[in-house]
């Protein structure tokens, strides 16, 4: 059942050409580029829509500010709140295949930092449509 799956959700998966194809890259650099990107790309519009979702149960506080001070909203609320950072990580988390699951525990910490840091430039880059 898992090949399935796996084959399920790689058919699904965009394909983002990796300015260096040839370059020998780290283990973490090669899942972002391979696994994470194409995922975070895919689930954009839900990561939209999940901190507008979230700014709308912290009481409207985000629009309400200044265009320049959202920024800054985003990065303290991906800092601070592990609650809804646990659900973005759950929302990229359950694109993984079983084997890119496997890679990711074997070095969640490093791949964790990845994820949020991709996050935190998607929200950043699309602050005007949140």
């Amino acid at each position: 059942m898992s090949v399935e799956r796996s084959q399920q959700l790689l058919s699904i998966r965009l394909t983002i050409p990796t300015a260096t194809a040839d370059v020998v890259t780290s283990d973490s650099e090669r899942f972002q580029n391979i696994t994470l990107r194409p995922i975070l790309k895919f689930q954009h519009e839900l990561l939209l829509q999940l901190f507008r979702h979230y700014a709308v149960r912290k009481k409207n506080v985000f629009f309400q500010l200044a265009m320049e001070r959202r920024s800054s909203y985003i990065e303290k609320v991906l800092s601070t709140d592990l609650n809804f950072r646990n659900e973005l990580k759950g929302v990229i988390i359950g694109h993984f295949t079983t084997e890119e699951y496997l890679l990711y525990t074997a070095n969640t910490t490093a791949l964790n930092k990845r994820i949020f840091g991709m996050i935190k430039e998607r929200l950043l880059s699309s602050v005007t449509e949140i």
